[in-house]
């Protein structure tokens, strides 16, 4: 199965929590900590899961900085 891949920077202090929320929602995500001093996070998304993923991160850019940037 082949997975979709973003990159995301967060603040280094919320990568935990982030991975908590995904973690919750069972499956629908990997996350990998890429670069953990610059706040890097790589999202591996299987194929049908992305609607899902961005409604989850639209809804945490809310509380926590998050914006996508190019692997």
């Amino acid at each position: 199965m082949k997975t979709i891949k973003k990159y995301y920077r967060i603040d280094r202090r919320e990568i935990c929590f982030l991975k908590f929320i995904f973690e919750a929602y069972d499956g629908i995500v990997v996350i990998t900590t890429v670069d953990q001093d610059a706040g890097i996070v790589k999202l591996s998304i299987p194929p049908g899961c992305e609607a899902d993923v961005e409604m989850v991160l639209q809804d945490l850019k809310n509380d926590i900085m998050i914006e996508e940037v190019s692997n």
